[in-house]
């Protein structure tokens, strides 16, 4: 090879690698391991171990890169029709449909088996149980029906309850309680973003509700129902004993601001208020987690 070749090769082997990388979505694989971490740190007596906790996160990091990929792999058609996507490595030929597979299959087999050997059973099973449910019942669903969104909250709200169960070994009431306010969290985030991308994801044939209710009514009325039930949810964890009394503050104060946005996108109905209420959803999740973790109890 002359060294005008080699210097050409390097920029498109970069190009490919990023393309590889871009199929595993790094913002999402990001939110997945803050989540567990804060699992794994509630659910550990005291200071966790750095070394279990780094293969934990690493497993999960291959799995969800995995999963995520082979949703690209199942939506590419998908994600050609709309704007937002359509520049994606498959949809753009970049990569062909048969790599995009490949690696998906083995990032998930190679993380799956990772947290298998290093991290126990229980965190596999549940790692194994949100891709499923991703990339069998959720992404299937889209083109179906709205209550797709309500499916995909499922293992959207699961990476806490893998990081609980690797740091205790097991499940109890406090795993299902994070779970319960990723789960409750989602429903409003989602449709915020469905609203802001509404044309979108019609072009697309995704059937989320703000496609299929035009007028925004019932829109603002499940954004609102799921931020008024999180309100008393995210409290949940100092009642247990779990998080003190700071945590249960914040809790409050951004349980209730984030349940003002709902309403205002509700009596809108605006393109204004999803984006909004899509700007509180970002700030309530990180700061009602990050209390909890500096709140946490000892026990």
């Amino acid at each position: 090879m002359t060294p005008a070749v080699a210097s050409s090769a390097v920029p498109l082997l970069r190009r490919r690698l990023a393309d590889y990388f871009e199929l595993g979505k790094p913002r999402v694989v990001s939110l997945v391991l803050v989540t567990t971490v804060v699992g794994y740190y509630l659910g550990a007596a005291g200071t966790p171990a750095a070394l279990p906790l780094f293969h934990m996160l690493a497993g999960t990091a291959l799995a969800a890169a995995g999963t995520l990929a082979l949703n690209q792999y199942l939506e590419r058609d998908l994600d050609a029709r709309m704007e937002r996507t359509r520049r994606r490595p498959l949809p753009d030929g970049r990569l062909l449909p048969g790599e995009a597979l490949a690696v998906g299959l083995g990032l998930l087999a190679v993380g799956l088996g990772y947290l298998a050997t290093m991290v126990g059973g229980l965190p596999t099973l549940v790692t194994a149980g949100i891709a499923a449910t991703y990339l069998l019942v959720y992404t299937p669903l889209k083109r179906v029906t709205p209550l797709c969104s309500l499916v995909g909250a499922v293992p959207g709200a699961l990476p806490p309850v893998a990081g609980w169960a690797a740091a205790r070994g097991s499940l109890g009431l406090e795993a299902w309680i994070l779970f319960a306010i990723l789960f409750l969290w989602q429903i409003p985030h989602t449709l915020a973003v469905s609203r802001l991308y509404r044309d979108d994801y019609a072009r697309a044939g995704i059937r989320v509700l703000p496609v299929l209710d035009q007028d925004g009514r019932r829109t603002g009325t499940h954004a609102v129902t799921n931020a008024l039930a999180l309100v008393p949810v995210a409290l949940l964890p100092t009642l247990v004993g779990l998080a003190g009394a700071l945590y249960f503050l914040v809790a409050l104060v951004l349980g209730l601001g984030f349940l003002w946005s709902a309403v205002n996108l509700a009596r809108s109905r605006s393109a204004t208020d999803a984006r909004r209420l899509l700007l509180a959803s970002l700030i309530y999740l990180p700061l009602v987690l990050g209390a909890m973790a500096l709140d946490k109890l000892t026990f």
